[in-house]
């Protein structure tokens, strides 16, 4: 007997992880099959399609959206799920499997990410708002948007190593930003590297810039990176996947409910999609979005 009784839907995306995605579906339906289960399964020819059907998931009452992806396509599921009873699961196959990682879910073995949503245990968390738009991991605004930017641009290598690469590249020419921020009302303007705001406490596969950032404890942390050395930063720059960069006299924390950020010629990322331009306000929703783990 299993947690989950309900209609299932699966929205893959195929091409996710050098194709892992399409692996990871036809290894999730066959558990499925196993369990006695025929889910929908659907996929979009590009992302307004997938998210067409996403919310057609939601209009039509399906119980659990399962997303067989990388963050990318939780960040596509969640702007339909957002605020609804439908509840996401989560089969990784993407490059970075941030989300994933925040519930400890099964990154590499498909049929036990299943296993996990067959059990049926949820967890209500936060989710970030910009107007219409969400997102539940990390928004960059900043130098950390920039190498996203130049991350994206290219073919190779994948996964973590582009990251580190399009790093070091974008090192070369970067200087501090001049950013002006309203903190639950209370104003600061500074220079800085870069400023992220964290719904959880990373992205980038790992990248623990919002270290401490609590998933449903109804606030944002935002980090700001405040001015420091190329070198510096080089030599920083590992201790953010362990999180150990919040003892750097540049790294500053405010935990709030709302935060306006603002700078030139920046376009914030967050879940590693392009997310908008700058000047941005990006307010805790709280409790928006139920997830299977």
């Amino acid at each position: 007997m299993t947690g989950t009784t309900g209609e299932i839907a699966l929205l893959t995306n195929p091409t996710s992880g050098k194709g892992r995605g399409a692996k990871a579906r036809d290894a999730a339906l066959a558990r499925f099959a196993e369990a006695g289960i025929t889910p929908r399964s659907l996929a979009g020819r590009d992302a307004d399609e997938a998210l067409d059907l996403a919310r057609q998931c939601v209009a039509d009452g399906v119980e659990t959206l399962v997303i067989v992806g990388g963050d990318g396509m939780v960040h596509l599921g969640v702007q339909a799920l957002a605020g609804t009873t439908t509840a996401l699961g989560i089969v990784p196959a993407g490059t970075g499997n941030d989300v994933a990682r925040y519930f400890d879910l099964p990154r590499k073995d498909p049929r036990a990410a299943v296993e996990r949503i067959l059990a049926g245990r949820t967890r209500t968390v936060d989710l970030a708002r910009s107007g219409a738009k969400y997102f539940t991991t990390v928004l960059c605004a900043g130098f950390d948007a920039v190498v996203n930017e130049r991350a994206n641009t290219m073919t190779w290598p994948k996964g973590q190593m582009r990251y580190n690469i399009a790093t070091l590249a974008e090192l070369r020419t970067f200087e501090p930003l001049p950013y002006t921020l309203d903190l639950d009302g209370t104003p600061l303007s500074l220079e800085a590297m870069m400023v992220s705001v964290g719904n959880g406490p990373s992205f980038g596969g790992g990248l623990r810039i919002t270290e401490g950032a609590i998933l449903d404890d109804g606030m944002l942390d935002v980090v700001i990176i405040k001015p420091m050395t190329k070198p510096a930063l080089v030599r920083t720059y590992p201790k953010l996947f362990k999180g150990t960069h919040t003892t750097h006299p540049a790294y500053e924390h405010h935990r709030v409910r709302s935060v306006t950020v603002a700078a030139p010629g920046i376009v914030s990322y967050a879940d590693g999609e392009r997310f908008g331009a700058l000047p941005l306000t990006v307010e805790c929703a709280p409790r928006a979005l139920t997830v299977l783990h």
